[in-house]
């Protein structure tokens, strides 16, 4: 007789009660954290510079550029005028709860509103590993196609809100952004869907506003 240990169901449930422990000090802080999630490429850093463009003249902004390597993206973000931290995860396709919790401590949070982490470029382990953020907000870029509901279903599950991003480009790609939305909303009806450009800005003013109204609620909550 032998014992089966199932490690990723452990490995799991210590990263929930890592990510728990983040979700209570946020909510004390009144900082609002926000989970930015999507494959390389698709404009996560492009799409960071359009909200930031909107936000930062009314809240405090910080953002974790999370990377197996390099700091291409935190330069980009310093030069938004925005405090950053470069993370690097030696290899690792996604941010836990503990490495996360590492990265808020040592930007640090005192006096920020708005905290995005900007997490590795894949559609698969970010969904699976929870970082103790209040807002799950991925994006899928029009030359993605709109097939990646079906081939990613759990991102799409767990994410609060999405981007169709490089919405500029729908007219040399095969991408249909109803039957996109429809397959998202199957698998979570309550993710609210906004196409966007980070190329000309256009539709970012409503994601903009919803992100205002989910802080104005933390802020209430503190």
């Amino acid at each position: 007789m032998f014992e089966i240990l199932e490690t990723k169901e452990h490995v799991l449930a210590d990263n929930e009660a890592a990510a728990e422990k983040t979700r209570a000090w946020m909510k004390n802080s009144g900082a609002l954290l926000v989970n930015l999630m999507g494959s390389p490429g698709a404009g996560k850093t492009s799409v960071l510079l359009q909200l930031i463009r909107l936000l930062g003249d009314k809240y405090r902004i910080g953002v974790m550029e999370a990377d197996v390597d390099s700091n291409v993206d935190a330069s980009t973000m310093a030069d938004a005028g925005v405090k950053v931290i470069q993370l690097h995860t030696a290899g690792l396709c996604h941010m836990d709860a503990d490495m996360t919790r590492r990265g808020l401590e040592a930007m640090g949070i005192d006096g920020l509103d708005l905290i995005f982490l900007e997490n590795i470029g894949n559609l698969v382990c970010p969904a699976e590993f929870e970082i103790g953020a209040d807002v799950r907000l991925m994006l899928l870029s029009v030359p993605e196609g709109d097939d990646k509901p079906l081939k990613y279903p759990l991102m799409f599950s767990v994410s609060d809100i999405l981007l169709f991003n490089k919405m500029d480009t729908l007219p040399v790609f095969d991408f249909d952004v109803e039957k996109a939305t429809a397959r998202a909303k199957a698998l979570n009806p309550d993710i609210e869907v906004f196409p966007v450009s980070a190329k000309t800005g256009n539709g970012f003013e409503p994601v903009a506003a919803l992100l205002k109204e989910k802080l104005e609620q933390r802020r209430a909550q503190a």
